[in-house]
């Protein structure tokens, strides 16, 4: 994030009012069903299905693949927007599992906080650090919502003292629980003075909240049997005396998270949350972009792809364009510039989603993100303006960790393998690699899983078998350097080579110590792991 200077104008209210944010945690900590209760207060979907309900009525909203729904976790990341009281939320729901990683990572350049879920039992987890450590590097504003609170979980104190050490990180607490697992009645809001209890009997319906004036109000012992309101008075006053207060300037630069406790399930704590984002949550922000940053307060209309969805209607082979809103306050069947390729781009049947439905936006934004379809011509880092020549910087694209030569079940169908690949790997989910010598795709990917995802995929959307075999190479590099000196380098190792999706030069290493062998005979040539999702 761009410094926040403080004499910065104020943003237009209707620009004020958006908080985009994205939800992060390890796979199962019920982010997807936290999603679902968002959209349920947002007025946005009448009934919220549980991740794993029966029939299709109930599927979760926000898990559009097929194979999502089959296995019941999120794959791609997935974007809503929804009003709540005056604010308006365009939420980023990203895939939990670490096999998506880049998915999630590009998804962290589009979005200006992060709210990260905890599980009450297990507290912070492997992946829910990786994607810690990203908002880190952004500077990403963090709100974290502790839940499963209803279920056997841990000492609260144990739980923040645990961010506090993993994550490096001041955590403040919003709310308190009252009881834990079968004994959690609810919690007292730190910040409101005010008493929420859990309703149990109905999971889609808000428990009852009660106004009280300080912690010695008697009526506090009127709903709090006895045996649980003494801990919980004792573990308060500690946490008064020895956590920090909320400071929002230091939530805002990314040094504090305020916690809340609660229960997805049972629709507790989520109201809570809501209000903390639309309070403590940032307006939207500048974003870095070359030659110079765009802020949202601009008059002119500016955006960037920081995703790519083939398929999403399977019916109609299309393409939806996920785009950030940077600046200004866009039109539908605006002309803007393409800037990659220069070129103008009427915006006609501009989508916003609310969930798995889609409508047409008639505007939109700065802060709110809108889906463009189009037949191919939108990749991801691609930004569109009103006519300036601006990109927006800092979305990255990975070396594979995986590697694997994909052939198709028919040999007379190869072209339309071809066509398949070079889809996927401009929507961002595979890295797929020609090489100079042989036949055949190889295929790269960051986790085992998403193999599977493509072999599903392809069958379904292109009605092609394939198959994935191994490759004898384990890493791709992308090769850099003047021209001459890359030449030579092709010519003495021309069984190496390949060619990614956008023409650029790879290097398939099998050992690292073909990456030291080149970086000791070529010292003019540089191998990155790493490449800016540009031009």
């Amino acid at each position: 994030m761009l410094d926040v200077t403080p004499n910065r104008p104020d943003l237009p209210p209707e620009i004020a009012r958006r908080r985009t944010f994205a939800i992060i945690s390890h796979p199962d900590a019920g982010k997807t069903t936290l999603t679902e209760k968002f959209l349920l207060y947002g007025g946005a979907i009448q009934m919220a299905g549980q991740v794993r309900a029966k029939g299709e009525a109930r599927r979760t909203r926000s898990d559009f693949m097929q194979m999502e729904k089959d296995r019941g976790i999120s794959v791609s990341a997935s974007a809503m927007s929804f009003d709540y009281k005056t604010f308006r939320f365009n939420l980023v729901d990203t895939p939990g599992h670490s096999d998506f990683s880049e998915d999630t990572y590009r998804t962290l350049t589009a979005v200006d906080a992060a709210v990260m879920v905890i599980d009450g039992a297990k507290g912070v987890e492997s992946q829910t650090q990786k994607l810690f450590e990203v908002c880190r590097l952004r500077d990403l504003p963090i709100l974290t919502f502790c839940n499963k609170m209803d279920r056997e979980s841990r000492e609260t104190f144990e739980i923040i003292d645990e961010i506090q050490e993993n994550l490096a990180i001041d955590v403040t607490p919003a709310s308190w629980p009252i009881g834990v697992g079968r004994d959690f009645i609810g919690c007292y809001d730190l910040i409101n003075d005010r008493l929420e209890l859990m309703d149990r009997a109905d999971r889609n319906k808000v428990g009852e909240s009660i106004e009280i004036k300080g912690l010695d109000d008697p009526l506090l012992a009127k709903h709090v049997p006895a045996e649980l309101l003494e801990p919980f008075l004792e573990e308060v006053e500690m946490a008064r005396e020895l956590l920090p207060k909320l400071d929002p300037q230091a939530v805002l630069e990314g040094h504090m998270t305020p916690i809340w406790f609660g229960s997805a399930i049972n629709s507790f704590g989520v109201k809570e949350l809501m209000e903390g984002i639309g309070q403590y949550g940032p307006e939207p922000q500048p974003q870095r972009a070359t030659p110079r940053a765009i802020s949202p307060e601009e008059t002119k209309v500016s955006g960037f792809v920081f995703k790519v969805q083939a398929n999403m209607d399977p019916k109609h082979r299309d393409r939806v364009a996920f785009l950030r809103m940077a600046s200004g306050h866009f039109k539908r069947g605006m002309k803007l510039t393409h800037v990659r390729t220069k070129k103008p781009m009427a915006v006609s049947n501009p989508v916003l989603f609310l969930a798995s439905d889609r409508e047409l936006a008639e505007e939109a934004w700065a802060g709110d993100i809108i889906g463009i379809p189009n037949h191919g011509q939108l990749r991801i880092g691609d930004t569109l303006t009103e006519g300036e020549a601006l990109r927006v910087t800092g979305i990255p694209s990975f070396a594979p960790e995986l590697l694997q030569t994909c052939r198709a079940g028919d040999p007379m169908k190869a072209k339309h393998l071809e066509k398949a690949l070079m889809q996927f790997a401009e929507e961002g989910a595979a890295k797929v690699f020609k090489p100079s010598f042989g036949s055949g795709f190889i295929v790269g990917v960051v986790g085992a899983l998403q193999f599977e995802v493509l072999a599903s995929r392809i069958e379904l959307e292109y009605g092609l078998p394939v198959r994935f075999e191994p490759s004898q190479f384990t890493s791709a590099r992308w090769v850099k350097g003047d021209k001459l000196a890359v030449d030579k380098f092709i010519a003495a190792n021309k069984q190496h080579i390949a060619h990614d999706n956008d023409g650029d030069i790879v290097y398939l290493t099998r050992l690292q110590w073909d990456i030291d062998r080149i970086e000791r005979d070529y010292p003019d040539v540089k191998l990155t792991a790493t490449k800016e999702m540009m031009v």
